[in-house]
Order: structure tokens, then C-alpha cells, then sequence
């Protein structure tokens, strides 16, 4: 989420790190079916899927009907300090409506800083957490569905108590602490998530992707998210897609065969045009491959929803115009879980 003092922004400009009518997804076929998504431009040579990023999972419907196409992966977030057990009910509800469900699983107490001792990686190393991760992941494991789940997202980034270079933790830590969890599920016989491994767009003050990456053989995609702050934020003026995410999908290509996906994306309207800006973002897409892009539906530090404005709106249906982009989620096999 749009969460700091250094700006969204790609080719090191200054500003925020951050950064229906489908067959469903349920419980008994766990297998997601090929979801419509059309993208402005060219053909792309793979499928795109389509998600939102929403406070409820009901935005699935209302985000569908805006945009005039299928929704493929609804996101949400839930932090550790809560000690809230895993959502099915939430995850259920979005599987019924075809859309994968996506966890962004954030280990903190929310409002509380960047400097939480009790969250530092190395508390997750050391197996302080263990209880509550041991717990969550038998809960992902009886709900039997297919779930995203998207752990320590944007750790390049110094916005959260996970974040490398903040709260004592170091890029060692980052591969540990991820690979540990990881650990956990396996240990645990759970066979049904989809590892998102997410980092924030390159900006001053980030970390090199390559030094916090656990390896392909942990992850499952690898996943990036930023945002054009236009002229209603201080995070380096209006950006197009290509200033944004150009230079990161590029190393994110290099650094990994996983599938590629924007787990966050948003912008102003303020400084530009964000319907064409919408416009290009999908070409962008179709250019580097992308394989699944979850638009951020919320109005925070700025109205990043779809709906900010007619225009924008009106440009997501456009997008959504250009016949014969049938696709689903790029989901791995269910193998046996690790030992």
C-alpha cells in the first residue's frame, strides 16, 4: 500500500515507495478456468488476469461492472498483530465469484511505525511467531481452496517493520525470514497457496531486488507495485507506466522465470491524463509480459480508484473492448508440499 516519505517512481526519481460472469473458484475444483480479460493494444502472447485491491470483497461486482470485464483475483490485508485467524469466509466469497483470492499478510501492529521490535525479521527467524504461523497455515490447509498469498510485500522498501534497512533487519534476514514461513507450510501439508513474492518499484533508498530474493524455489510469482502520485503528492511529479515500472519489471524479468505480476498499481488525477495513463499501463503489460494486475480501489493519499472520474472509468472499458483475451491466473501445480 502507498505507505512512506520516498515516492512510487521508477528510473530512480524521487518520491513514495510502495509503492463477472466467470467460472468460480471453490473449494471442490480448486483449478481456476480461463478468465476474459481484454487489454487495449496488441495481442499478448500470454493471458492477463485482471484483479482488484478493495476494503471488501463486494468490490469484485462493483469493480467488474465499471470496467465491463471478468475479475480474476480480488486482494486484501491482514496483519499479524491482530492475531486474526486465516479469512475463508472472505475467501470463499471471492472464489465464488471467480476470482482468485490474494492475502497481502503483513507482520506488524498497523499505525504503530516502522520500529517494531516484536516484528523484526529475525523474531520471525527465531520461531517467536511460530504458534501463530503454525496455526494460520492449518487453517489455509482446511479451507482447501486456491490462495494467493503475498508475505513480507515491498520488503525492498523502508515503510515497514519487515522492511530491510529498518527495525534491525538486513537482506539476510529477508531470505530467512520468508523461507522459514515457508517452512512452516510445509511442514504442514499445505499444498494450496500461490507464493507472491513482492517487491516495490526502484526508487532512492530501496534495496537491489537480487539481494532479498529467497530463489525460485520458493516462490511461485514474483510481483512488483507502484504508483504515478501525479501533482497531488510530493513523489516526483506525474510518471508515466513506463517511468514507474519500466526499469523493475526489466530486472524482475532477469532475476526470476516466474510469472510476473503488479500486485499494486493507482493513480492520481491531478498533473495528467489518467486515462491515457490507463491506457498505457496495459500496454506496458502486454510489452513485459505481465501475467496478473490488481489495481489498487482505494482513495487514500490520493483517489486512486478506477471510478475517480468518468474518464477513467470510461478508459478501463475501452481496455476491456478488444475481443479474444481469454486467460486465467498463472497457478502452479499442486505438488506435494516440501519436506
Amino acid at each position: 500500500m502507498p505507505n512512506g516519505p520516498i515516492a512510487a517512481s521508477g528510473g530512480g526519481a524521487p518520491g513514495l515507495v510502495v509503492a463477472k460472469g466467470v467460472p468460480s473458484i471453490s473449494r471442490a475444483a480448486p483449478t481456476v478456468l480461463p478468465l476474459l480479460l481484454l487489454v487495449a493494444g496488441c495481442a499478448s502472447p500470454q493471458p492477463l488476469t485482471l484483479g482488484v485491491a478493495a476494503e471488501n470483497v463486494e468490490a469484485v461486482d462493483f469493480f467488474a461492472r465499471t470496467v465491463a470485464a471478468p475479475v480474476g483475483a480480488y486482494e486484501w490485508y491482514q496483519a499479524w498483530g491482530s492475531a486474526a485467524p486465516f479469512d475463508a469466509t472472505r475467501a470463499g466469497a471471492a472464489a465464488a465469484r471467480g476470482a482468485l483470492p490474494v492475502l497481502t499478510w503483513e507482520p506488524w501492529a498497523p499505525g504503530a511505525g516502522v520500529q517494531q521490535p516484536a516484528y523484526s525479521l529475525d523474531r520471525i527467524v527465531d520461531g517467536s511467531h511460530d504458534g501463530y504461523v503454525t496455526g494460520f497455515a492449518r487453517q489455509v490447509r482446511d479451507w482447501g481452496g486456491r490462495v494467493a498469498v503475498r508475505f513480507l510485500h515491498e520488503l525492498n522498501a523502508p515503510n515497514y517493520p519487515w522492511s530491510v534497512g529498518v527495525n534491525g533487519n538486513t537482506a539476510s534476514d529477508a531470505i530467512a525470514a520468508w523461507k522459514h514461513v515457508r517452512a512452516i507450510f510445509d511442514r504442514e501439508g499445505v499444498r494450496n497457496v500461490v507464493w507472491v513474492w513482492c517487491v516495490n518499484v526502484h526508487a532512492p533508498g530501496t534495496t537491489p531486488y537480487g539481494e532479498v530474493y529467497p530463489g525460485d524455489e520458493a516462490v511461485d510469482w514474483v510481483a512488483v507495485d507502484g504508483y504515478n502520485g501525479g501533482t497531488t503528492l510530493p513523489w516526483g511529479g506525474w510518471r508515466s507506466p513506463q517511468q514507474v515500472f519500466g526499469p523493475s519489471l526489466e530486472d524482475l524479468h532477469a532475476l526470476s522465470d516466474r510469472p510476473l505480476a503488479i500486485t499494486e498499481v493507482g493513480s492520481s488525477e491531478q498533473g495528467g491524463d489518467k486515462a491515457a495513463w490507463v491506457d498505457q499501463l496495459f500496454r506496458l503489460a502486454v510489452e513485459h509480459r505481465v501475467r496478473v494486475l490488481i489495481w489498487f480501489q482505494y482513495q487514500k493519499e490520493a483517489d486512486w480508484r478506477v471510478d475517480s472520474s468518468p474518464r477513467s472509468a470510461a478508459a478501463f472499458r475501452r481496455a476491456a473492448a478488444v475481443p479474444g483475451r481469454l486467460g486465467s491466473p498463472p497457478l502452479p501445480s499442486q505438488r506435494p508440499a516440501r519436506g
